[in-house]
């Protein structure tokens, strides 16, 4: 006879029955359930993988280094390609970065980064831009105007207040 999906079934001897520990010195694993007498295995259930067995740790062997900056500036890194997504002519600012999902969470700054090539004219306002990036956005026609104050966060708790073009402020 043939097997089909509508009676297969697993050879004999395939599974067995769970052994039940601690169920009686008849049953070969009783009273102590197969873990001998006294002692840390008898005891625990499973043991800390990063304990050493009593000696000195080694995160407390080896020295401190260092320190976290809590004052840290959070900078959000806008390569000069990513502004390929917006149109010619297109005003680019921080509203624009999060609305294209280019930049998210809370950050201090925006600064534009050179990888990438620009085709189109934009007019794009940013905290600080590097030398490449500068050349290739005036060089494809646009602006790039330098923000002043603190980029808005997500719960929108700090406005940027960027001002209005100058020529102090705007770059070409």
């Amino acid at each position: 006879m043939a097997d089909t999906l509508s009676n297969l079934a697993k050879p004999k001897g395939a599974t067995r029955e769970k052994t039940r520990k601690g169920r009686g010195v008849g049953s070969g694993l009783g009273k102590t359930a197969g873990r001998g007498q006294k002692g840390q295995f008898a005891r625990r259930a499973t043991f800390k993988p990063w304990f050493e067995g009593g000696q000195t740790p080694l995160a407390r062997r080896l020295p401190k280094r260092g320190f976290t900056n809590i004052f840290k500036a959070v900078v959000a890194e806008v390569n000069v390609s990513e502004l390929e997504a917006f149109e010619a002519g297109a005003t680019v600012d921080e509203a624009a970065l999060r609305n294209r999902g280019i930049i998210k969470g809370k950050l201090d700054r925006i600064k534009i980064l050179g990888r990438g090539e620009v085709t189109k004219a934009f007019t794009v306002t940013a905290h600080s831009f590097s030398k490449t990036a500068h050349e290739k956005i005036i060089k494809a026609g646009g602006k790039a105007i330098i923000a002043i104050g603190v980029a808005q966060q997500d719960d929108g708790d700090a406005a940027v207040q960027a001002p209005q073009p100058s020529q102090a402020q705007q770059t070409q």
